[in-house]
């Protein structure tokens, strides 16, 4: 039997070996970086609202968040006995899960990158797409109707804004003629995208903030009137996995952002990952200064931006970008 294993293990190729530790170390990498924008978010709130946020637990109070999550960790993890049991239990790990997957594309810098797929960015929204099923899931399985209406909002969101976000990505991707992250970077050597294509980059930012359920675009969170929504039933690690989904889903959408419209790792002056953590972290605190600045949205206003605004918008601008690429090709 040990012959056996280690034959196979001896068959499979480098590549499945690198993504295998690209994703052990995204994991790491993600429980680190929750930590830092749940610390991160809470002192830009209280900037923002002349408050002094948390100071007291660690140098600045950078432990804070460390010790909250040791107090979800040891919570004890309640199931409501009207649940779906199996459903209820499974909900958060397929949240979490399909997060760790663009880790393996995404480019922090010319050869720093798990795998440069050619289809790269088709594989980072094929797995952001499964993380609606997961929250309808944990709504529906609550047998909650505050959690059972924050879950439909969730999917009547997702699939209004995933569009003019696929729309406006399509844009960049007409540009650089190539679905892979090293491409689209590469062709901004000497303009960012951003500058060619603004319209699509506005698009895309409050796409992605209304994706990841930020406000003002946190409807099926409204705890003013959906008390928690779909997580309104979990508690313990089980709501902690939900959160930390959230903010690596921020990380991702604002990495993604970067590559697209922003150089990637291209920077003024020496190329390199620490330019594209930059463009990352300041798209991430230009997200969370919108949310405690704007109040939040009444559904039907969320519905109507998306379809009667942002759709026709984002589609106008990428035919206008095809015919413009015709024409001068």
């Amino acid at each position: 039997m040990q012959g056996l294993m280690q034959s196979a293990a001896a068959s499979l190729s480098p590549t499945v070996w690198t993504m295998v530790l690209g994703l052990v170390l995204s994991l790491g990498f993600v429980q680190v970086n929750a930590l830092f924008l749940v610390w991160l978010e809470r002192k830009v709130a209280a900037h923002i609202q002349l408050r002094i946020g948390p100071d007291e637990v660690g140098p600045f109070g950078l432990l804070q968040t460390l010790m909250d999550g040791l107090k979800l960790f040891v919570k004890e993890l309640i199931t409501p006995k009207p649940a779906s049991w199996f459903l209820f239990v499974i909900s958060p790990v397929l949240v979490f899960a399909p997060v760790l997957v663009p880790f393996v594309v995404l480019p922090f810098g010319q050869w720093l990158q798990v795998s440069d797929m050619p289809e790269g960015m088709l594989l980072i929204f094929a797995f952001a797409s499964m993380t609606v099923f997961a929250i309808l899931l944990g709504g529906w399985s609550s047998n909650n109707k505050y959690a059972l209406l924050g879950a439909i909002r969730s999917v009547a969101q997702n699939v209004a804004y995933e569009i003019p976000l696929l729309l406006s990505a399509m844009s960049v991707v007409l540009m650089a003629r190539s679905m892979s992250f090293q491409d689209i970077v590469g062709a901004q050597q000497g303009v960012w995208f951003v500058f060619y294509q603004p319209v699509a980059a506005i698009i895309y930012l409050i796409g992605a903030t209304a994706e990841t359920n930020r406000a003002p675009f946190d409807i099926p969170e409204a705890e003013s009137e959906l008390v928690a929504g779909f997580h309104t039933e979990y508690s313990g690690m089980r709501f902690a996995l939900f959160f930390l989904a959230e903010y690596t889903n921020m990380f991702i959408v604002a990495s993604v952002a970067t590559a697209l419209f922003f150089g990637g790792w291209r920077g003024p002056f020496a190329d390199g990952p620490w330019w594209f953590l930059l463009k990352v972290y300041v798209l991430i605190f230009v997200v969370m200064w919108v949310r405690w600045t704007f109040p939040r949205l009444r559904f039907d206003q969320l519905m109507v931006f998306a379809w009667k605004y942002m759709i026709p918008v984002a589609l106008a601008n990428l035919l206008l970008t095809a015919l413009v690429l015709k024409l001068v090709a």
